[in-house]
């Protein structure tokens, strides 16, 4: 498995996933640039992501949903904060409606994503910040920790061209 660490720090707000990969930087970041690379991981294996819209550029809107086995739709957006490509990716996460569109009052996780050279291959980290201890906590008892374990453990597949 790619994931070598999670740490959940409640005082900080974070939760933080670090994976390494046997592939060199720029082709890390096209799991990210490439929608169709981004469904193929962007999920745990259970629950597969449908990108509907994946305007990689500062201050770009992407929408999703991903679905569970017995066919229930989670709809999921970004903002793109910030882009400096192929090292840093900085994004709003949240809930949304069936529309794709942000559901009023939620309160969204800002992820930042950094890509590193390690030796031939690269280190990701993935760090979400929370913007506060309920939601930490109720997106924890969802299952984000694990989720995101899992779909990070689908890019090796990706990048060996499974």
């Amino acid at each position: 498995m790619t994931v070598t660490d999670t740490v959940k720090d409640t005082d900080a707000l974070t939760l933080t996933f670090v994976a390494e990969f046997d592939a060199p930087v720029e082709q890390v970041w096209r799991v990210w640039a490439d929608p169709r690379k981004l469904e193929r991981w962007w999920g745990p294996p259970t629950w597969p992501a449908t990108f509907v819209r994946h305007d990689f550029v500062a201050g770009g809107a992407v929408r999703y949903y991903m679905t569970g086995p017995d066919g229930t739709k989670a709809h999921g957006w970004w903002t793109i904060t910030a882009i400096e490509a192929p090292g840093r990716l900085e994004f709003d996460d949240g809930f949304a409606d069936e529309g794709g569109e942000p559901i009023e009052g939620d309160r969204p996780v800002h992820a930042v994503v950094t890509l590193q050279e390690r030796g031939e291959g690269t280190r990701m980290t993935v760090v979400s910040h929370f913007p506060d201890a309920d939601t930490l906590e109720r997106l924890s008892k969802m299952g984000m920790e694990e989720g995101m374990r899992l779909a990070i453990g689908q890019i090796d597949g990706i990048l060996s061209g499974r």
